[in-house]
């Protein structure tokens, strides 16, 4: 049931709370009503103590999340733009995208946009790059950076970032740029262990914040390329970053709201473990994906290779994803359609954040009674 809540205290002033469970785009995802609320705090000053405090508070749980020592910097951006600067900062002459779905390709068309000699090396949507692949591909030594989206949301595919970075740095003085918009915080990313150059990832997802935010590390490759390129630009610079990042800072006016749902949400993050988070998520889509195949339904990604915040469900002939879909959303529940080209052959579950396994349990009966499954 709804609940109204007056979060301000201020006279006539009230929300009204949806109830939770029933929201499974792969993003933006459910937010807790709590993380919500926390956004009605009052304005403080972004070059004040009052902020610094908050960025020191956040920067030692980032890091956590991230499985990393470094920095972590956070951008008041959708990912994309720390998808552009991961590119305007670190490629030096040309880069290698590797493409298997919507959001892959967006690496490509950024480092085009932005002037950088860039190629793509494609599979089919649906399916993930291998090191042998990629091997093969940076035989010669033409590319001195390789860009990767771990989590496909458009496919559900999961890339094996550890070993396609282990390969491009065995090809020579190669960097990777790693997308983890739809894995960080649901599966394991590694920033150190696996040695990944630069990560990124965004707020609306396994994080479960509202969109707005967007969050990257770079190792010393990357600052040493950052320091010698005349493009890293404006907004994005990953120096402006680091320096500011020393102070408890933003280069540039952050969204303050958003920095007082971060705060609170990774402390419910630290609660549950970043190992445990990841746990859950396995459960959830692990039950996804037996669910869909004991009924006859195929899981896009091949087993092995497949995400575990979003799922992509291919539909039975005779519908469309995005009859399915409405179909949900008159029974209470939102669920993605397929992206782009396949927009009416599937739908996406998006099983991340702080769902559960019973509010995934319940998605899914009332999927399979639209689908007759």
């Amino acid at each position: 049931m709804s609940t109204v809540v007056n979060p301000t205290g201020t006279a006539g002033v009230s929300v009204k709370a949806p109830p939770f469970g029933k929201f499974f785009l792969p993003g933006p995802t459910e937010v807790r009503h709590d993380v919500l609320y926390a956004m009605t705090q009052q304005m403080i000053g972004h070059r004040g103590r009052d902020v610094e405090d908050l960025m020191a508070r956040v920067a030692p749980r980032l890091q956590q999340v991230f499985r990393t020592t470094r920095p972590v910097y956070t951008a008041t951006s959708s990912a994309t733009g720390l998808m552009e600067g991961g590119v305007r900062n670190a490629v030096r002459n040309r880069v290698l995208c590797l493409v298997n779905g919507s959001f892959s390709e967006r690496f490509h068309k950024a480092s085009v946009n932005s002037g950088i000699p860039a190629d793509t090396l494609e599979v089919p949507f649906g399916q993930a790059h291998t090191p042998e692949l990629l091997a093969d591909a940076l035989k010669g030594g033409k590319y001195d950076t390789v860009t990767i989206v771990h989590s496909e949301t458009s496919t559900g595919v999961l890339n094996p970032i550890g070993d396609l970075a282990r390969v491009a740095h065995e090809s020579g003085d190669v960097v990777v740029i790693i997308d983890t918009v739809s894995s960080l915080a649901a599966g394991a990313v590694e920033s150190d262990a696996w040695e990944l150059d630069y990560v990124l990832s965004g707020s609306q997802k396994a994080i479960a914040l509202p969109p707005g935010l967007a969050f990257c590390t770079a190792n010393e490759r990357v600052f040493e390329r950052a320091r010698a390129t005349a493009r890293r630009g404006l907004y994005f610079d990953l120096l402006e970053f680091d320096e500011y990042h020393r102070k408890n800072q933003t280069p540039n006016t952050p969204a303050v709201s958003l920095l007082y749902a971060l705060d609170l949400q990774l402390d419910h993050i630290m609660a549950e473990g970043i190992e445990a988070r990841w746990a859950r998520h396995a459960r959830m889509a692990e039950y996804t994906w037996q669910w869909a195949e004991s009924r006859g339904l195929k899981v896009l990604a091949p087993a092995g290779y497949r995400s575990p915040g979003v799922t992509c469900i291919l539909i039975p002939a005779g519908k469309a994803g995005s009859a399915v879909a409405a179909a949900m959303k008159a029974k209470g529940f939102v669920i993605a359609t397929g992206y782009g080209a396949l927009k009416d052959d599937m739908v996406r579950i998006g099983h991340m954040g702080e769902h559960t396994l019973g509010e995934v349990e319940e998605v899914l009966e009332a999927l399979g009674d639209v689908m007759g499954r």
